[in-house]
């Protein structure tokens, strides 16, 4: 079942689990604040985000990481492969961002400086690695 995306935020099915649903929460407390190099790294809670401290702002507060990691360090990160419910995909010293029923996460779209957002999964996958969190 895809997450209902009403153009800002996205919102679970009731049968998703309820560990998608803190997720998405947890993502949906990021949607619109500013892109910042480095953001979410030093400080998990922080002002603005970067790729990597966006999604590990998210899978930390979720306790599916246990501190902020770079896009490198998520090339190791839960298990290879994509999940049922949640893939990170990673592309090392690069770039990542996650997808959550289907409906992408990601630092990266439509404009520069854009900082996290739900966005449809309209990317170029090229290059970068699958991961998931373990029972996700």
């Amino acid at each position: 079942m895809p997450l209902y995306f009403n153009g800002l935020y996205a919102l679970p099915h009731v049968s998703h689990p309820r560990l998608v649903h803190h997720l998405v929460s947890y993502a949906n407390q990021l949607v619109d604040k500013p892109y910042k190099w480095g953001g979410g790294h030093q400080a998990l809670f922080d002002n603005g985000f970067d790729c990597s401290g966006s999604i590990s702002h998210v899978l930390y507060r979720c306790g599916l990481l246990p501190r902020a990691s770079n896009s490198a360090g998520f090339a190791r990160y839960g298990l290879p492969g994509a999940g049922r419910y949640v893939t990170i995909y990673v592309k090392p010293g690069h770039h990542v961002f996650m997808e959550v029923c289907g409906l992408r996460f990601d630092t990266t779209g439509t404009r520069e400086g854009e900082g996290p957002r739900w966005r449809l999964p309209n990317r170029s996958r090229t290059g970068f690695q699958q991961r998931h969190p373990p029972w996700l």
